[in-house]
């Protein structure tokens, strides 16, 4: 959690020219007063109300709706298991940390409770209220048994009998048969039964299985645009008779375990750390409960035995209306009914990548070495930029090394098939691998493991430091002499999540840029200790210390008079240092804008304090995942884009890199996409100083507002390619 120490003893070298730079952080400094942070475990659920209030928006497409009703879900599960998690590990430790607030972790649980179970209950209702009455409108209808016909019910039997009876596993709960282990995140039917002989009553409880479809069809000759289905949980407490032959069932009801599976290891007391993280992962299905989801209708009998089995707490109870785990809405998406989605939008390929006739194949080197290229995904193709960009290396007899970061990636990645396929061609490949990805770890171990079997020079990071940074870097033999070509972006090398998340990736052939690559990837594979990045800032040791640097700046800039002006896009800002640079620069009259997707820690427009910081949020179809730093620097703007959020696992436990980008395009494109996004026009959530988010979807004439995602894919659609040098 952020509050862990650590050791920083890992060498990443400092950022060039600002070893002068004193950070002046004083927490009494008495210009800025106590309670000058919003509570970030309150600004996340924030976030996630964000996402339920899309789910509750009629004007969008239904299914999208569902699948909002389900990534509200999904969020809300990795919350508890890592936050929650780690606040319930510090009351029992008894570490009192307070949080970004100055609170201890009881009262901050205290809050989360109540806004979760109020959360939580708006979810359901949106659900049953809205989207369910919306699908049924659009002929999907999710039906109950109670509603089917007899020759519908024999059908379904039959589909139970074939399919989903063979898979079921009931466990008895008796003295010859202790209360089960219920892995977290599981659905379960807790099921009480009468012995009529013995007339003694039992508990059992069954298992939903997560390799069967959560909806399963009434009857597959239903049309696509008027069809049926029921639960898979409900379609089994239908069928109890078969799993408990002999005994009368008295009570079924839904219940959902939540576990702290979050992942600690000590790497420096192992020399085998994938063994170690494969323990970890282990023990990770075993965490302690920390949510009890139940259905609405459940007995107290019932309710008393699984509570007292898994020693939950009455805060720990979620009592809501079925169906539990709206997570399983993500299935509505492999309908096949396109007028209830988003329209399909195909990105388009950066129009410096496209070849120079029509017919003839791109030359991705080539496009490089005549300019920095700037791609903005999912607007321009990622299979046509970054992929195609690794697969021409590893194709290209005169590639002679590539060096990449792996944070994530997908599961039948290109990205590794290539760099599989250069080290089976003989070049020198080097993959840091990041296994440490939260819940991202198995795969990573599996790809690690493929990746070495190849060949590939396989290594894992620094101890103690995740590495989350986005590079590549391609070492090209052209005309006798060695090129470096560059990427770094702000998002995975993931073509699935480049479909969805909206990144920023930097192709450069700039000499500088290749040597800062070269020696930040020699730290992360070595034991080098460079001290000079000439375009890139890098954490943990000094991003921190250059972003404050420059924030400073603009305070001595607007109190000279000369122009000035700080924009910032990420997902999360929490880091006080940060924070308090900006309040800094904010008293001394620098417009500052943040638009931040997810945590902000930040009070904007407080008199005395924040009144120029405006904070905005936008959410869509699109993921925002891009950072962004830009400071207008007396009219010479420095603009920085990479892979860090201002929180302290990003500036302190983890190898971030941001890159400076220079070209006067770039820094227009930036500077227009800013403009358009702080504006007024468009459909965004405002931030107020005690924290509470508007949503902003119509003008004072009640129009619609713009939306950001809809008018940066046509503006990126008619993009005109210029003439190219040849």
């Amino acid at each position: 959690m952020d509050g862990d120490n650590i050791t920083l003893d890992a060498g990443v070298g400092s950022d060039y020219l600002d070893d002068d730079f004193e950070m002046v952080e004083d927490p009494n400094d008495p210009a800025l007063p106590e309670g000058r942070y919003l509570d970030r475990e309150l600004s996340w659920l924030a976030f996630n109300r964000r996402v339920l209030e899309l789910a509750e928006d009629a004007s969008l497409p239904v299914i999208e709706r569902a699948n909002f009703l389900a990534i509200f879900a999904s969020n809300l599960d990795e919350f508890f298991m890592v936050r929650v998690a780690g606040l319930k590990r510090r009351i029992v430790t008894g570490l009192a940390v307070p949080t970004n607030v100055g609170r201890g972790p009881q009262e901050v649980l205290d809050d989360i409770s109540l806004a979760v179970h109020e959360l939580q209950a708006r979810h359901a209702a949106a659900y049953q209220n809205l989207v369910k009455p919306a699908l049924d409108g659009a002929g999907i209808h999710i039906v109950e048994w109670q509603s089917l016909e007899q020759n519908e019910k024999d059908r379904l039997t039959e589909v139970f009998s074939e399919e989903i009876f063979p898979v079921l596993m009931p466990l008895a709960v008796d003295p010859a048969h202790p209360f089960p282990y219920i892995s977290g995140l599981s659905l379960n039917l807790s099921v009480r039964v009468r012995n009529p002989k013995s007339d003694r009553q039992e508990f059992a409880r069954l298992k939903v299985p997560q390799v069967l479809p959560r909806f399963v069809r009434v009857d597959p000759r239903e049309r696509t645009r008027d069809v049926r289905f029921i639960s898979l949980e409900d379609l089994m407490a239908n069928h109890l008779g078969h799993l408990f032959p002999g005994m009368e069932v008295l009570e079924h009801h839904v219940f959902r375990v939540t576990r702290n599976e979050d992942v600690e290891i000590e790497e420096d007391d192992t020399e085998n750390l994938i063994q170690a993280l494969e323990k970890e992962l282990l023990k990770r299905r075993f965490g302690p409960p920390i949510r009890l989801e139940i259905t609405e209708d459940m007995d107290d009998v019932t309710l008393g035995l699984i509570v007292r089995e898994l020693d939950v707490t009455e805060q720990e109870v979620y009592r809501l209306p079925g169906p539990l785990d709206l997570g399983g809405l993500f299935e509505l998406g492999k309908i096949d009914r396109p007028d209830l989605k988003y329209p399909k939008h195909v990105p388009t390929t950066n129009v410096h990548l496209l070849p120079p006739e029509p017919n003839a194949r791109p030359d991705i080197f080539k496009a490089i070495a005549r300019q920095d290229i700037l791609v903005h995904h999912p607007y321009e193709s990622f299979a046509t930029s970054v992929q195609a960009f690794l697969e021409q290396a590893a194709a290209d007899p005169d590639v002679l090394a590539i060096k990449q970061t792996l944070y994530r990636t997908s599961g039948d990645s290109p990205i590794v098939e290539a760099l599989i396929d250069a080290a089976e061609a003989g070049k020198q490949v080097l993959a840091l691998v990041e296994i440490k990805a939260r819940f991202d770890e198995q795969a990573n171990i599996s790809w690690a493991r493929k990746l070495e079997k190849a060949g590939v020079h396989v290594v894992y990071g620094l101890v103690g430091l995740k590495t989350h940074c986005k590079l590549a870097l391609v070492v090209r033999r052209e005309k006798g002499h060695l090129r470096h070509y560059s990427h770094i972006g702000t998002g995975n090398y993931n073509p699935k999540t480049s479909r969805v998340y909206e990144d920023f990736g930097l192709f450069t052939a700039d000499d500088q840029v290749g040597k800062d690559l070269t020696r930040l990837f020699n730290e992360l594979s070595g034991y080098a200790i460079e001290k000079k990045f000439k375009r890139l800032l890098v954490a943990p040791l000094h991003l921190r210390k250059g972003l404050l640097k420059r924030i400073a700046q603009e305070a001595t800039n607007a109190s000279l008079g000369l122009p000035s002006g700080i924009s910032i896009k990420l997902n999360s800002i929490v880091d006080e240092a940060i924070i308090d640079g900006l309040y800094r620069a904010s008293q001394a009259g620098v417009p500052i804008d943040v638009w931040v997707r997810g945590i902000c820690a930040i009070k904007p427009g407080v008199p005395g304090l924040s009144e120029t910081i405006r904070v905005r949020s936008i959410l869509g179809r699109y993921l925002e995942h891009s950072r962004i730093f830009s400071f207008v620097n007396n009219g010479d703007p420095q603009v920085f884009i990479g892979s860090s959020d201002m929180m302290h696992r990003n500036l302190d436990r983890r190898v971030e890199a941001l890159v400076r980008l220079t070209a006067p395009d770039h820094l227009k494109e930036i500077a227009s996409m800013f403009e358009l996004a702080m504006s007024d026009t468009v459909t965004a959530w405002w931030l107020d100083g005690e924290g509470e988010w508007a949503r902003h979807t119509t003008n004072d004439a009640g129009e619609t507002l713009i939306d950001l995602q809809d008018r940066l894919m046509y503006l990126t659609s008619r993009r005109k390619r210029t003439g190219i040098a040849r």
